[in-house]
């Protein structure tokens, strides 16, 4: 189809909450995909916040199908040819070249959130995607006939299904788990700053990441990294450092810090970073890592309220899939919604979207860990004599996915679990969705090396995963 064709109206009603990377693309695909969708967001205006977000090759093809999004999105993004990994003295002790990813994989975007997200956002509107600023949802209702949200103003919209994408802190997670829940801090907190890489290229030691192109490069201590990217053809620079934090997280979860803090953090670190140090503008952004309890689902009782994105499943920013998940949650709740057919379908398409997607979100998360604890544990001699165990684990079945494609090829298989097992038991649905590797990355999975009960126990709470 293409963007000038209007799709098959589907009569289906749905309300989306929030306007981050898994509402928009929420949005998107409904629109896209003959939905009446109505998307809400608390703030009364967007700003380009943030600093840099991965998309995978995984949720990139999503980019590349909305006409003209990949274009601008080009542009604005980091393209080094590799990553250099270093110990926190500054030894070289992996270069991870991405030759032939792109061709295997597809394409991936890497750049700053604030700048992807208002393509992204100035898409939707494009397309004619209604958003409502300043509508902040105070509580979520549902019966067996529709679905609802109610505004801090008072105002009470309904619609056939709410798609719950607001973030960790949810008001869509009370009406699925029954209870109020709050999150915790996971002991992890991630200091991040982006600013203009003039100072760096005019020092001589730093200057080689402005040069040649676009530069990434990790440093990498006893439970702390330092990752420094300078991008868009050495106009800006990154660098993001998680650290231990045991800090409250009761109000809010990102807050400003002194550099000064940072400088205690890396105290004795590779002279380069503390060159990047200098040329840093203070303060910080103190991004607080937190996590949620494993849900034991994301969908309501009534089957018309879902949470997709952050507010069903945080992920590790080692992971570098969470902006990614949450995009493939979006499209594969707008197919399922078009293959139900109609509203009288609606509670079925809940549940088959949360059967599809349930377990390959589940082993996507435990990747996060794994390379945390990669990292944060590693033996530094042990990793001279093997420098390739230190790489980022590129794996098939997590980067190659098509989400949409796959929606599409198992609705009907699901759908048909589903209507023998009853809506009110989706395990044995979701068993058809078991991913290749079901502990992360399949080398782990197959015990090549660490096994997930290897896996400290620090990196499974910050996902909020259970050690057996």
């Amino acid at each position: 189809m293409t963007e000038s064709q209007k799709p098959a109206q589907t009569g289906i009603k749905v309300i989306v909450v929030g306007t981050g990377f898994a509402g928009l693309t929420a949005a998107i695909e409904c629109h896209r995909k003959g939905h009446d969708v109505l998307v809400l967001e608390k703030f009364p205006e967007l700003k380009l916040l943030g600093d840099i977000i991965s998309f995978g090759p995984n949720s990139s093809r999503l980019f590349c199908r909305w006409p003209g999004v990949a274009e601008k999105l080009e542009p604005l993004s980091m393209r080094a040819d590799a990553i250099t990994l270093k110990s926190w003295k500054g030894e070289t002790l992996f270069t991870q070249y991405w030759e032939g990813e792109d061709k295997e994989f597809g394409i991936r975007f890497d750049g700053h959130r604030g700048e992807f997200h208002e393509v992204v956002y100035n898409h939707a509107k494009e397309i004619g995607v209604t958003i409502r600023l300043g509508a902040r949802v105070e509580d979520y209702f549902e019966d067996d006939k529709q679905a609802g949200v109610v505004l801090d103003s008072g105002e009470r919209i309904t619609a056939d299904v709410v798609i719950a994408a607001e973030g960790v802190r949810s008001k869509g997670r009370k009406i699925v788990l029954g209870f109020e829940d709050a999150p915790k801090p996971s002991g992890y907190a991630v200091y991040r700053s982006w600013f203009s890489a003039d100072e760096i290229a005019k020092d001589p030691d730093t200057k080689f990441f402005t040069e040649g192109g676009d530069k990434h490069v990790a440093w990498l201590g006893p439970d702390v990294h330092f990752i420094a990217a300078c991008m868009k053809k050495g106009k800006d620079f990154s660098w993001v450092c998680t650290h231990k934090d045991d800090a409250d997280i009761e109000e809010s979860w990102q807050l400003e810090a002194p550099l000064e803090d940072a400088r205690k953090v890396l105290e004795g670190w590779d002279p380069i970073v503390q060159k990047i140090l200098d040329k840093t503008p203070s303060p910080l952004i103190d991004w607080k890592l937190v996590y949620r309890d494993p849900l034991p689902t994301w969908i309501s009782k009534g089957r018309r309220i879902a949470l997709i994105g952050d507010s069903a499943h945080p992920f590790l920013p080692t992971s570098i899939q969470g902006a990614s998940q949450a995009m493939e949650d979006g499209v594969t709740i707008a197919v399922c919604l078009r293959e139900a057919g109609g509203p009288d379908k609606v509670q079925e398409a809940v549940a088959a979207f949360e059967a599809i997607r349930y377990e390959r979100v589940k082993s996507a998360q435990k990747t996060g860990e794994q390379t945390r604890d990669i990292w944060h544990k590693a033996d530094f001699e042990a990793a001279k004599k093997n420098p390739e165990s230190m790489r980022l684990r590129r794996e098939a079945w997590l980067l190659g996915f098509d989400a949409e494609k796959y929606a599409e090829d198992n609705y009907a298989r699901t759908v048909e679990v589903l209507r023998r097992t009853g809506l009110d038991d989706i395990s044995e649905a979701r068993k058809l969705h078991i991913p290749d590797s079901t502990d992360g990355y399949t080398e782990f999975s197959n015990g090549n090396e660490n096994t997930s009960d290897k896996i400290s126990a620090e990196a499974h709470a910050v996902a909020g995963t259970v050690i057996s």
